[in-house]
């Protein structure tokens, strides 16, 4: 069976300063991000060997670890991509992705309004996440507590905000509205674009 692996980052670790800090950026992705892909392989190696035993008295206990570090594993993939520094940041004023914004949230800056107010009110740990509804045809932002909670099956996720609190704490310590404020000076919206592009 082939294992996850943590994938690299698209950049260097002080790319995001000095909104991101090299040392948040350090711990989160070397630290907390590889904790997922392992936590992930293990739970399926627990799973690999549950089926040859046909012993799964632990099944529920596995799939809620596979969920969890799945979801975290895939989230962190699309954090990190969703981000780049300040100088390669340009917030769309046309295109696919501007116009499609315009049509399901009014404009690009209601759109960062409503996913800031999601980001900042997800209760306890968690993401906002910018989702393309393959069924609606339109975009959506959820909240998802923890890494998997609090979505609809079949959606996209182009886009999102860790609120984990070691996304920000070394910087910003319980200032999360802040952090959430500054991190649009680094969203990679070409990265946005693309992955638009790409599920539609």
């Amino acid at each position: 069976m082939k294992d996850y692996i943590l994938p690299d980052l698209p950049y260097e670790y002080d790319a995001l300063e000095p909104h991101i800090d090299r040392q948040t950026v350090t711990l989160h992705h070397d630290k907390h991000h590889n904790g997922y892909v392992n936590g992930l392989n293990s739970t399926l190696k627990k799973l690999a060997e549950a089926r040859e035993k046909g012993d799964f008295s632990a099944i529920k206990a596995m799939k809620r670890d596979l969920a969890f570090h799945g979801s975290g594993a895939k989230l962190h993939n699309i954090y990190w991509e969703s981000l780049c520094s300040a100088s390669k940041s340009k917030e769309p004023t046309s295109g696919p992705l501007f116009d499609q914004m315009k049509q399901d949230f009014g404009s690009v800056d209601a759109f960062k309004a409503e996913m800031s107010a999601a980001a900042k009110a997800v209760e306890g740990s968690g993401w906002a996440v910018l989702a393309w509804d393959p069924m609606g045809e339109r975009l959506l932002v959820f909240q998802a507590e923890n890494h998997q909670k609090l979505t609809i099956w079949g959606v996209v996720p182009l886009f999102v905000i860790d609120v984990w609190e070691h996304a920000y704490y070394l910087k910003y310590q319980n200032r999360r509205a802040e952090y959430v404020d500054n991190i649009w000076n680094i969203v990679n919206w070409a990265k946005i674009e693309e992955n638009l592009s790409k599920t539609k």
